[in-house]
């Protein structure tokens, strides 16, 4: 079964930056799409961004031009490059990994950004 460790999150000022990172490990192979979603406080969960085996990427409106996704395929790892971040971009950040048998979610990983 494959596993999903994330980092990257923290606190961070409006504007600022932050990296969010995915390792997946375990049962690793037929990987396709990886991605990260996000849920705040009374929210529904949405998309992000999503990334698949060959680099073609999409976002969510709302984080274009801002955010890039990214995949390094040997180190079997996603990251999401979040700039001129803003206070409703806080949420819990998930990481998900998609294969034959279905989808693997990380733990999730906390963004707060503060004005």
């Amino acid at each position: 079964q494959v596993r999903l460790a994330e980092s990257g999150g923290g606190l961070v000022q409006a504007g600022g930056s932050l990296r969010l990172s995915c390792a997946a490990s375990g049962a690793i192979f037929r990987i396709s799409t990886m991605g990260w979603y996000r849920q705040a406080p009374g929210k529904q969960r949405e998309m992000v961004a999503r990334i698949d085996s060959s680099g073609n990427s999409n976002y969510v409106d709302s984080v274009k031009g801002r955010f890039t996704i990214s995949r390094d395929n040997a180190k079997n790892t996603v990251y999401l490059q979040m700039n001129s971040l803003k206070p409703e971009d806080t949420a819990v950040y998930m990481c998900y990994a998609n294969q034959e048998s279905g989808d693997t979610w990380g733990q999730g990983t906390q963004v707060t950004v503060s004005s």
